[in-house]
């Protein structure tokens, strides 16, 4: 998925995360396109019996949506209709996710001050403390360090406190219907939610979750559900929204999937020559194509001279104004990251995070950008396995 936008939100930690979950799409989609076999259950849970028509049903577009469900995926015309009917557009949705009026200008320590600070630092300790039974078993299946699950699980929803209240199919069919940049996006979410309800068999109008129809501790989208979500407490339910189990295997799920690299690091600081032009090697993207030896024929090294077992990279740039530049490789791992949010920022600050809480509970942190260092504070006292 190369299609990103601006993301605002009600709660600091939707804030952070401009697509938490839309990066996850592009390899879901394909999975979402697949007929309904005649076997499958009812979907009849997925509305109200009411079949009252709302605003939705008003518009051909609509309409036309439910028809060509019907007819390519056998949904019944009936019941989308009453999902839709049920509902009415939400105009707060568009005011979040356009982009802000005036951005202002980048910086990636003002970014990475939202994301280190002492409710996700202290909290994430908290976190694993609670869970480390569970994390260490998604560690050991899917090769993802525990320290990551939890930065991402941390910076998407500061560890479930924000997950969002809107109505999924409200949102999406908002964002599907009434947001034209992203229009034929948020129709393939509306489509897999329905999808996702119909496998279920559970009400798509149960769904709640974030302004732009991600959903639970990990905030994925109907169709990174579908397509990475699993069952990690073995319940019988994938439920992302109350289970941390659910949402731990999950993560670590879409990240083994999307080609995370097991004992492989995610960063390596780079050293410049001066005089070195940057602009072409940052123009390559965040695609780790870059050996070692391209890149130093360009100016550009492992900072300390470290250069035996450097995989290909990608020059990263972390921007801060009146700031000097800080310049990183990005390897495999960094680049996976990047699939559940396409920004540098973003995946540098998941990896910061996990950094931090790889450090001993009474290790000293410094929280946002702060000089003052906190001295020796302990945080949490929940037992692992909890």
């Amino acid at each position: 998925m190369t299609s990103s936008f601006s993301r605002r939100t009600t709660a600091p930690a939707f804030a952070a995360a401009l697509l938490c979950a839309l990066i996850h799409t592009s390899l879901a989609a394909a999975q979402s396109a697949a007929p309904a076999e005649p076997s499958m259950p009812s979907i009849a849970a997925l509305a109200p019996t009411s079949t009252a028509g709302g605003p939705f049903l008003q518009r051909a577009e609509v309409r036309n949506f439910i028809a060509e469900m019907n007819t390519r995926l056998g949904l019944p015309t009936g019941e989308l209709e009453a999902a839709l009917g049920a509902v009415a557009p939400i105009p707060q949705v568009i005011d979040l996710i356009k982009p802000p009026a005036n951005p202002g200008v980048r910086s990636w320590q003002r970014y990475r001050s939202r994301f280190l600070d002492r409710a996700r630092i202290e909290g994430g300790r908290r976190f694993l403390a609670e869970n480390m039974t569970t994390l260490k078993a998604a560690e050991e299946q899917y090769g993802v360090p525990k320290e990551i699950i939890a930065a991402i699980i941390g910076v998407e929803t500061v560890y479930g406190r924000n997950t969002g209240n809107f109505n999924t199919v409200a949102a999406l069919a908002t964002l599907a219907f009434d947001y034209p940049p992203r229009a034929d996006l948020f129709r393939r979410e509306l489509e897999s939610l329905f999808l996702l309800a119909h496998e279920r068999g559970v009400n798509a109008l149960d769904f709640k979750g974030s302004y732009a129809g991600a959903i639970g501790l990990p905030q994925f989208l109907p169709s990174s559900i579908r397509a990475f979500a699993v069952d990690f407490d073995h319940d019988g339910v994938i439920d992302l929204r109350n289970s941390s189990a659910d949402a731990i295997g999950s993560v670590a799920s879409f990240l083994s999937q999307n080609g995370w690299h097991r004992d492989g690091r995610v960063t390596v600081r780079a050293q410049l020559r001066t005089g070195t032009d940057v602009a072409p090697l940052l123009a390559a993207g965040m695609l780790p194509s870059l050996t070692v030896e391209a890149l130093a024929r360009q100016g550009v090294s492992p900072a300390g001279g470290e250069i035996a077992n450097i995989e290909p990279a990608a020059l990263i740039d972390l921007v801060t104004p009146d700031q000097a530049t800080e310049y990183w490789l990005g390897l495999q791992n960094f680049y996976v990251i990047t699939r559940y949010n396409r920004s540098s920022f973003y995946a540098m600050a998941v990896n910061d995070l996990a950094e931090v809480l790889k450090r001993p509970a009474d290790a000293q942190v410094t929280y946002g950008n702060k000089k003052d260092r906190v001295a020796k504070r302990r945080v949490g006292t929940a037992h692992p396995g909890h």
